[in-house]
């Protein structure tokens, strides 16, 4: 799962706007929702309801529902000799109590096909630092409700429910906390309900499956709180494997009403996606940002709540005198393309209220990143759009259709209706932060690159449909174009050459 660090831009040449005109492979597909047209007014308040899911959490049944297996916490290892001894869509009701599985590291529960796993009142699966996994194996359409689990000892990458991403699971009304590794993996057409993923060590939920096979997700009304307790960004500098949620290659994928807060790094990270509907979330204290939507396509992002995000990396940077716009929505090779199915051809970010975060919207493209570049860290991986890493080489690179395709483009972003609120004093900035940005670095390798120099800094600004409008502004904003080094204010981000935010209004002393 891949990531690429920010990079430190520097002035870029003259306009090339020619050089990134888009190559075509077929026609369009045909999409499931048209895009509406209408011009969008700037969010108001919103005051969304929070998912207030860890703090009260819903009691499940006090008594074995009709025809359900009782399990008995009080026998080791009673859940797995009982999943084993009744067949397929069985219902298993976990009595009161502390159930533990046999104590050897990979003793775990493999449901059957339909299995249902429903928990009394205090009931808790616990791993005791010795079971790595609490529920695996390939069976489809397992639900677990009212269930805690906790306390497994799951690898790096790996997680504790689902650990083999089965497909079309339900977990609903379920605590999954303090565990190692991931709580939650994710298979195809899950469904992640009202429930609390707490203090994991790495992720509350990966969204990873070996084949890159999910669809269908959704996440919708959980508390996704406390996570990467164990600072993986720290013990591997540049990982990308933290959040509150990581989310890879996934095609199609609704998020929405949940309160994903006070993680360590990101609350909600995407990568190597396709289709995302972010909707009506209380994204909010996460040290990192609230969204990273990066080598992906196709989005909308609307009517969140984005409060307080990346002031802890974003300090970090400016102490350590990193000029880049570290922000609470982050779209780094990420672009809209009507090529792949989804319900918009853009990436759209609208309706949203965003308030007192580090820094605001930052769209970025990495020059050296593309498919069969040695700086792209999604090692062997390519762009949906070609597929074959090995066709992307010189000459083929250099000309349309391949020198478009073989590289994640921002592009196609429409930034418009949102509310940005900035009080300095709140956030605890002096410099570096309240930024808006849209930018790349210099291409630098390797030799047989076709975007060396300043062309994808002068793309992603100019040439790749990337807008701002209708917006509203309160606080001492800036503006970043091209290059880190490269600040404007208002009314030159709206002048020529940049035109950005028609429509949109700054109140500078309003943020306070």
């Amino acid at each position: 799962m891949g990531f690429r660090g920010r990079r430190r831009g520097v002035p870029v040449a003259a306009l090339v706007l020619a050089l990134f005109a888009a190559g075509c492979e077929g026609a369009p597909r045909e999409r499931s929702e048209a895009r509406p047209e209408a011009r969008p007014e700037p969010a108001a308040g919103l005051a969304l309801p929070v998912a207030r899911v860890c703090g009260a959490p819903a009691a499940g049944p006090a008594r074995a529902p009709a025809g359900a297996v009782p399990v008995d916490p009080a026998v080791v290892g009673d859940l797995v000799a009982k999943t084993e001894a009744h067949g397929p869509g069985t219902t298993f009701w976990l009595r009161p109590g502390r159930h533990r599985l046999a104590p050897g590291p990979y003793d775990q529960v493999v449901p059957k096909e339909g299995n249902r796993y429903v928990g009394a009142p205090g009931a808790v699966l616990d791993g005791r630092r010795v079971n790595q996994y609490a529920f695996g194996g390939p069976a489809r359409e397992v639900t677990i409700r009212h269930l805690t689990v906790e306390n497994f000892a799951a690898p790096h990458d790996e997680g504790v429910v689902n650990h083999d991403s089965a497909d079309g699971w339900t977990i609903e009304r379920a605590t999954i906390q303090h565990n190692s590794g991931a709580g939650l993996m994710a298979g195809a057409r899950q469904r992640l309900l009202t429930s609390c993923l707490r203090g994991n060590g790495q992720y509350g939920m990966n969204a990873y499956k070996a084949g890159d096979s999910i669809k269908g997700l959704v996440v919708e009304g959980n508390e996704i709180t406390g996570n990467n307790a164990d600072d993986w960004e720290r013990r591997q500098p540049g990982c990308g494997c933290s959040g509150g949620v990581k989310f890879w290659a996934v095609d199609g994928a609704d998020v929405r009403g949940n309160w994903v807060h006070d993680n360590r790094g990101a609350g909600l990270w995407a990568d190597n996606n396709n289709d995302f509907l972010v909707e009506r979330n209380v994204l909010e204290g996460n040290d990192g940002s609230a969204l990273i939507y990066e080598t992906s396509y196709n989005a909308v992002v609307r009517g969140n709540e984005i409060r307080r995000n990346g002031l802890v990396e974003g300090r970090a940077a400016a102490a350590d005198g990193d000029d880049f716009p570290y922000a609470a929505v982050y779209v780094s090779e990420a672009g809209g393309e009507p090529r792949l199915r989804a319900r918009t051809d853009r990436i759209e970010i609208s309706g949203n209220v965003l308030e007192d975060n580090w820094s605001g919207i930052t769209l970025w493209e990495a020059a050296d990143r593309f498919c069969n570049s040695p700086a792209n860290t999604s090692t062997g991986y390519c762009t949906p759009l070609v597929g074959d890493v090995r066709r992307c080489v010189r000459p083929a690179i250099a000309t349309a259709p391949l020198h478009a395709d073989c590289r994640w483009r921002t592009r196609r972003v429409e930034i418009s209706g949102n509310r940005f609120r900035l009080d300095p004093a709140a956030v605890g900035c002096t410099t570096g932060c309240g930024r808006m940005a849209v930018l790349a670095d210099r291409g630098t390798s390797p030799a047989w690159s076709p975007y060396l120099g300043g062309r994808v800094a002068e793309a992603i600004t100019f040439a790749q449909d990337n807008r701002w409008h209708d917006n509203a502004y309160a606080g001492p904003w800036t503006f970043v174009a091209r290059d880190p080094g490269r600040t404007l204010d208002f009314a030159r981000w709206r002048a020529a050459p940049y035109r950005q935010d028609a429509g949109s209004t700054l109140s500078a002393r309003d943020g306070g």
